[in-house]
């Protein structure tokens, strides 16, 4: 640190002088503006201009100033105070650190600084700090993980998250920089410790620290948790890898629809569910999950439907039927989120099921389901659908065609007469048209070739 350097700059936002320590109570104000702003140093034996007077330092200055300083900030500031000889005449350098949540009072006020000045912060700003620091004790993913170090970092899983979010919004930060700086500027340390975001988004290992941050992925036979499990695995690592890998997990287990389009050589195909709907859902369970739950996202693929269970329910002031209209984010954990939009895995904040719902009606799909169980948020996505209440109305030749349709995706004349044996073909025409003018199947192909889809 050159003072005689600093002196020469003459003070700024982070540099105040003082001419002696018998200006105490403005130098206990400014360790407050400091503290509450970016931090500086307060350099006493030094004019305004910059000109050099030199402080007296007796036997008890030093003490008498710290307590001075102790006293009459809450929380209790300790700053490092030294002092040095410049030309023969001394000076006193108060050092202050910025304060995490800036809410450092001197003589019961807070106090800013605003370029060369040290001002009373207004009670509105206070108030927003004072609402912020308590927000952050609520969020899981703000609080500081317990026995994380630095060393629990995956720093090439951290340096292509900083790539990514580059390339993909602008991220103005440089991958050249320490593991610590970049974290820093994610806003991911407290205190200089690392948070419970910065273990889930790019820990070597988060599972160490939370058992249940796991997804569970599940292929059904059939339509119901009581039939056999094709596939189960128990996808771990860091939750922006549990995303790709859930999102493998199903692309391995739901089939692609094709098509023959006229005048197209090659064969037309899609995902039978709309992938950027299915990664909005994975990233939305991951990133508004209750970390503080023994429970895992879960992932249940049947031959019917796609199910995303996210642990927790939904956050207080949302209901099922505001998420299908425009509504306010309320994040259960905003550094997550905020990561997930920085690369791009969620969309615009508090619109993600809004966009859910519209990809799925462009993808010719049923309105996804959303329902609150109070325990866990479960989204539903639907190959067709058929309510219970329709279903009461059918007769039982009919519900059989829904069941067989449900399995096998499509049912000709034939198989409907072999389906319900002993019915003559005019009931099963009028059983047919009955449920196309309910609106549950639709009719396709033409003469020999036409067979029944559900809607």
């Amino acid at each position: 640190m050159d003072i005689k350097a600093l002196i020469k700059e003459g003070e700024s936002e982070a540099l105040e002088f003082k001419e002696s320590t018998g200006e105490w109570k403005e130098i206990v104000s400014t360790i407050s503006a400091f503290a509450n702003t970016k931090g500086g140093r307060i350099i006493i034996g030094v004019s305004k201009s910059g000109k050099l007077f030199g402080a007296e330092i007796g036997k008890d200055t030093i003490e008498r100033l710290s307590n001075q300083i102790s006293q009459n900030t809450d929380p209790k500031v300790h700053p490092r105070i030294t002092t040095e000889k410049i030309k023969g005449k001394s000076i006193i350098i108060i050092e202050v650190k910025e304060s995490s949540d800036h809410l450092i009072l001197a003589f019961g006020r807070p106090f800013k600084r605003v370029g060369k000045s040290t001002v009373k912060m207004s009670k509105d700003e206070y108030e927003k700090l004072i609402l912020e620091k308590h927000r952050e004790k609520l969020y899981f993913d703000s609080q500081i993980c317990k026995g994380a170090k630095l060393k629990d970092i995956n720093k090439e899983r951290l340096l292509w998250f900083v790539k990514e979010a580059r390339v993909h919004r602008g991220l103005d930060v440089e991958d050249m920089l320490p593991t610590e700086e970049i974290l820093e500027r994610l806003k991911l340390l407290k205190e200089r410790k690392l948070t419970n975001a910065a273990i889930l988004l790019f820990g070597k290992n988060p599972q160490k620290f939370f058992l249940q941050t796991i997804i569970k992925a599940i292929r059904f036979k059939g339509t119901d948790v009581t039939e056999d499990m094709l596939d189960f695995k128990t996808i771990e690592g860091d939750i922006l890898i549990q995303l790709k890998r859930a999102e493998d997990f199903i692309f391995e287990h739901i089939p692609k629809q094709a098509w023959i389009e006229e005048g197209k050589l090659q064969r037309q195909e899609k995902w039978l569910y709309p992938p950027k709907a299915i990664r909005e859902a994975l990233a939305n369970a991951l990133a508004h999950r209750d970390y503080e739950t023994t429970s895992s996202v879960q992932v249940r693929i049947f031959d019917d439907r796609l199910e995303i269970w996210n642990p927790g329910g939904l956050p207080s002031g949302l209901t099922v039927e505001k998420l299908k209209r425009k509504h306010t984010s309320i994040p259960r954990n905003p550094l997550i989120a905020r990561a997930f939009f920085w690369v791009k895995y969620v969309e615009e904040v508090g619109t993600g099921t809004n966009k859910i719902i519209k990809w799925c009606k462009e993808w010719e799909l049923p309105e996804p389901e959303f329902e609150d169980t109070g325990t866990s948020f479960v989204l539903t996505f639907r190959k067709f659908y058929v309510s219970e209440s329709l279903l009461e109305v059918l007769n039982e030749r009919q519900k059989k065609a829904v069941g067989y349709l449900r399995e096998k995706g499509k049912i000709t004349n034939r198989e409907y007469q072999k389906l319900c044996a002993g019915v003559n073909r005019e009931t099963i025409r009028k059983d047919l048209n009955n449920l196309i003018n309910k609106k549950i199947i639709i009719r396709k192909g033409e003469k020999k070739g036409v067979y029944y889809e559900l809607i």
